[in-house]
């Protein structure tokens, strides 16, 4: 990072508030990192039930998080921007389920949210029709 020209201090460092991390190329997202803290709630512990080292562990979850980010690359519903805000109103109550996930075509029905090009029935249609998979990406798309 560049030093600040104004009155010659020195740029931020981690730790001040007004600290931003560096943007991170796609190949230096994968450099190692080191150990990092993970509170492994009930599908963490699941999905690693059985492991006993922290290589084992380790590699699950890379393995997991590596298929996952797959299955959002290849996933997703084509959406006009009018019904990308409609599901991100219906998602802005905060972390969506699973089972939230599945009801978003009910959503849309229920939804106060309007929109001048928003055709409720048709944004319906397209989620009823969509895969779980195809949902969650649109979810995961929208930051929720």
């Amino acid at each position: 990072m560049a030093e600040s020209i104004e009155n010659d201090q020195p740029p931020p460092v981690r730790g001040d508030p007004t600290w931003v991390p560096p943007a991170l190329t796609r190949e230096e997202k994968t450099r190692h990192v080191g150990k990092t803290p993970v509170f492994f709630g009930p599908p963490l512990a699941i999905l690693t039930d059985g492991l006993k080292n922290t290589l084992e562990i380790s590699g699950r979850l890379n393995r997991t998080a590596e298929r996952y980010l797959e299955i959002l690359r290849s996933h997703g519903l084509e959406l006009t921007e009018a019904e990308r805000q409609c599901i991100a109103h219906i998602c802005n109550i905060g972390f969506m389920s699973p089972q939230e996930i599945r009801e978003l075509p009910f959503e849309v029905e229920l939804t106060k949210f309007d929109h001048p090009d928003l055709d409720k029935a048709v944004l319906k249609q397209k989620l009823e029709a969509a895969s779980f998979a195809d949902l969650v990406a649109v979810v995961e798309s929208l930051g929720f």
